[in-house]
């Protein structure tokens, strides 16, 4: 019996998440070493930016809705929903909700409580340089997706290294 017939399929997923990120974590690594701070960042964004834009119409292709449009907040809270069901790893420590309270604006709402990304841009002595790549996935994901939105905080870099927390709110435009 192979390894993969023993996993379940949470322990499964953790491992590909896992695997995945630590192939993500070099690759920023050997940018940042190869070439400095300011071009592991623009190459950084230029990937995460085409990765999006592949993993949108995989995720709606998994779920057989390849060619419906992302027109409602349901429709997006469902797509959102989805897509962290299978790359969101329970190491990557953060929550999204759409609060009751803010339905009607179409609002959903993030907290990361310890970001895996700010923690090796410290042990690199970056932080204050990095430009978070987590959130400009999200963002990715909703521009590629056609969906308009404004963020607060709006910023640059990195919450954890400027604000010492980061959290936020999307307000979708339907």
């Amino acid at each position: 019996m192979t390894l993969y017939d023993q996993l379940n399929k949470k322990e499964l997923k953790e491992l590909l998440v896992k695997c995945w990120m630590t192939h993500d974590g070099m690759w920023f690594l050997n940018a940042f070493l190869t070439f400095g701070i300011k071009a592991a960042n623009k190459l950084n964004k230029n990937a995460i930016r085409s990765l999006a834009q592949i993993e949108s119409v995989r995720i709606r292709k998994a779920l057989g809705r390849n060619n419906e449009k992302v027109d409602s907040f349901d429709k997006l809270k469902s797509f959102m929903n989805d897509g962290f069901s299978i790359l969101k790893g329970d190491f990557m420590n953060f929550d999204y909700t759409f609060p009751e309270e803010n339905l009607e604006e179409n609002i959903m709402h993030w907290e990361m409580h310890k970001c895996w990304a700010y923690e090796g841009m410290k042990k690199l002595g970056v932080a204050d340089q990095y430009e978070c790549g987590v959130i400009y996935r999200v963002k990715c994901w909703l521009d590629s997706l056609k969906v308009e939105y404004t963020m607060k905080p709006r910023f640059k870099g990195c919450l954890m290294a400027s604000e010492g927390k980061c959290t936020g709110d999307i307000k979708f435009n339907f």
